[in-house]
């Protein structure tokens, strides 16, 4: 008599990987939310770069260059852009893979604050130039903690080389990034992002919202001066019909 050996069972494909969320926010660590995500940086940046299903711009996840995660080893930013990237994966992913996306981050950012200034000098500048992060930037809104406001790398030859950042008036200093094809400018505690070819800030809610109010204000006044045109014709015409009429 011969015995059926039961077939094996399917194997339960393992479940995808996702990094972990970072450490919660110290309060000293707080700083990259006043100059990023209260001001709308990250949101202003969103815009203007478009392409949303192959640009990431993000905040505080992990950057790692393969599936395993080394705790106390791996890094995240205050900012991260990648062009030419998988959204979808980075989502999914919870942090950016380099070697699920196929290519470093092109651009990240980190905020001085009291507890990481240390690290973001160091640690964090070895850990992305190591990975072939194209631009590593840092800043501080009062030059405490970094002792200086603005400065940037590029990646040449597999180092990173300084950024020039000039002091272009008293206490505003600005950097080119050639990955984002902007200017970084560092005035009054603040870091905006500024066409070089215009000079001017990218557009923010703020100032959409008052190009938008200006547009309705000559639109109205457009308008009213258009009905006051066709009661003066109305007026004229009325006046040459009580003149004919009087003739």
């Amino acid at each position: 008599m011969t015995t059926t050996r039961p077939a094996n069972p399917p194997a339960v494909p393992a479940p995808p990987f996702r990094l972990p969320d970072i450490p919660e926010r110290h309060p000293d660590d707080m700083t990259s939310v006043d100059n990023l995500h209260q001001y709308g940086a990250i949101a202003n940046v969103i815009q203007y770069l478009g392409n949303p299903d192959t640009t990431i711009v993000s905040a505080e996840h992990y950057i790692v260059p393969g599936p395993a995660y080394v705790a106390g080893e791996s890094r995240y930013p205050d900012l991260l852009v990648a062009f030419d990237a998988d959204p979808g994966a980075y989502k999914a992913r919870n942090g950016y893979v380099v070697s699920e996306q196929g290519k470093p981050p092109d651009f990240v950012l980190e905020v001085a604050s009291r507890r990481t200034a240390s690290d973001d000098l160091e640690g964090k500048k070895d850990y992305y130039e190591r990975l072939g992060v194209g631009e590593y930037w840092l800043f501080d809104s009062e030059g405490e903690f970094y002792r200086f406001t603005l400065r940037g790398y590029r990646l040449e030859g597999g180092r990173y080389e300084p950024i020039l950042v000039d002091e272009i008036s008293p206490g505003v200093f600005q950097g080119y990034s050639v990955a984002l094809n902007l200017n970084l400018r560092a005035a009054d505690a603040y870091l905006g992002w500024h066409d070089p070819h215009t000079e001017e800030h990218i557009p923010t809610l703020t100032t959409e919202t008052a190009r938008a109010e200006s547009a309705e204000a000559r639109a109205e006044s457009a308008e009213a001066r258009a009905e006051s045109a066709e009661t003066q014709v109305k007026e004229l015409e009325a006046e040459i019909r009580r003149l004919r009429a009087g003739g």
